[in-house]
């Protein structure tokens, strides 16, 4: 990003003014900033920070460190994920353990034609780049309105998850929810990801620890196992009442929940016992390393739009199959870009099938805060550059109880003046991505598997 402008300060004892910045010295008169864009397709090197940032976040709530103790390893804690139910027969990769099945076998024909006619058998064992998977075998049979609604309202049920689940654990546990609230308290970090189907599911870390903000573990009583039933129970009654029309809220209703299987995996003295899909056991850098990838990537099947759409006339342009273009259809639809202006949520979400919400959500307490991290390497820079302190124009210790700092910027536009800048740019980023990664993980810590 370019950006323009000035930064000045006021003795406020005597009033006078000095400059202290000008973006006039820069060459071509702009200052150049990261744009802090977290999506991995827009700008990698920002992606990249962010995932770091992701990471640490994630890391200090399993291991400790970034103002959490090191107990937090003690805590009762558990990897689940949340995926949505059934909207059709999709092309799909099933596995038992490392061996890859058929896709949907079936012996009997009776069963193998739907009601539209067509097969919706499969004995393929579908590789992991088959451009077929989460494809409806039947796209009359695919209930494309409810997979709109459910990446719309994705962010509700979680939300109603949350309330629900110190309900659960209070009622395992013989106790009122005061008295839940009195010995426990909920803390949690999720991300969503996109199934091949185009429908989110989230993946979160849940951790119990006493109430305060100073990381002290729950009674003993409250086990991990405990935890893990109030998780299922909880996941399972949650519901959602979503309007069929948006447009006219109250015309008809589409009742939505969870999928019927919710993964739960306890953590223990820093292992997983393994993410969905893999059978091996992962520690904590690894979990930590797979939210943070969910966390700057978005939609990336081929050719679905990475923009909002403007209108109906952008649907006619889209080259992503037809499984997804049908999704984006059904939500502009919905949103009723055919009829109106494009100004829903619907509308304004449909290139990503509906959904709008935040990838990486959590508690308050769960463990640091991006704020933090960015603040602190903000600091970090400012004493790499000013190894003696920051001084003001009168050559005093910069300290704004003195002075006032007055910074006037404005928006100058975005991208490299020259391709030869571009990709210089880009190839010195990239080093410095592949740098880090060697710094902070190890080979045990890669997330090339996932």
């Amino acid at each position: 990003m370019h950006l323009r402008g000035r930064v000045d300060a006021v003795d406020l004892a005597t009033g006078e003014l000095r400059s202290m910045y000008d973006t006039a010295a820069e060459p071509g008169g702009v200052l150049l900033v990261a744009c802090g864009n977290r999506r991995d397709s827009v700008c990698p090197a920002c992606s990249a920070v962010y995932k770091r940032d992701a990471r640490h976040l994630v890391r200090a709530g399993l291991l400790g460190g970034k103002g959490v103790p090191e107990s937090i390893t003690a805590h009762p804690c558990v990897f689940a994920t949340f995926t949505a139910p059934s909207f059709g027969p999709v092309h799909s990769r099933r596995l038992r353990g490392r061996t890859v099945l058929p896709c949907r076998p079936r012996r009997d024909h009776k069963v193998r034609v739907c009601p539209h006619g067509r097969d919706i058998s499969c004995p393929v064992r579908h590789g992991e780049d088959d451009p077929r998977l989460g494809r409806a075998l039947c796209p009359d049979c695919y209930d494309y309105q409810a997979a709109v609604l459910f990446n719309l309202h994705a962010g509700d049920l979680w939300r109603r998850f949350t309330t629900y689940l110190p309900r659960h654990l209070a009622r395992l546990a013989g106790l009122t929810q005061k008295q839940l609230r009195s010995l426990v308290a909920v803390r949690f970090v999720k991300v969503a990801e996109y199934q091949t189907r185009g429908v989110v599911h989230f993946h979160g870390v849940i951790r119990l620890d006493a109430p305060g903000d100073d990381y002290r573990p729950p009674p003993g009583r409250f086990t991990a196992a405990l935890l893990t039933d109030a998780i299922v129970q909880a996941a399972s009654a949650v519901r959602w009442l979503a309007d069929l029309d948006p447009t006219h809220p109250g015309h008809r209703g589409l009742m939505l929940r969870f999928g019927a299987q919710t993964d739960c995996r306890v953590i223990r003295d820093g292992l997983i016992d393994g993410l969905p899909g893999t059978g091996d056991k992962l520690n904590v850098g690894a979990v930590g390393n797979y939210i943070a990838k969910y966390a700057t990537k978005t939609l990336t099947a081929p050719g679905v739009p990475d923009k909002r759409l403007r209108s109906a006339a952008d649907l006619t342009g889209l080259r992503c199959s037809r499984h997804h273009r049908q999704m984006i259809e059904t939500a502009w639809k919905l949103g009723g870009g055919k009829t109106a202006p494009a100004n829903t949520r619907l509308c304004k979400w449909a290139h990503m099938l509906g959904y709008g919400g935040h990838f990486l959500t959590k508690s308050r307490r769960y463990s640091t805060t991006f704020g933090h991290l960015r603040r602190a390497r903000s600091e970090h820079r400012k004493a790499q550059r000013h190894p003696d302190g920051e001084r003001d124009p009168w050559g005093r210790l910069l300290d704004e109880t003195v002075i006032l700092v007055l910074r006037t910027w404005s928006f100058a536009g975005t991208g490299h003046a020259t391709n030869a800048g571009k990709e210089l740019a880009l190839a010195s980023a990239a080093r410095a991505r592949e740098r880090q990664h060697h710094l902070d993980t190890g080979p045990a810590q890669t997330t090339d598997s996932y």
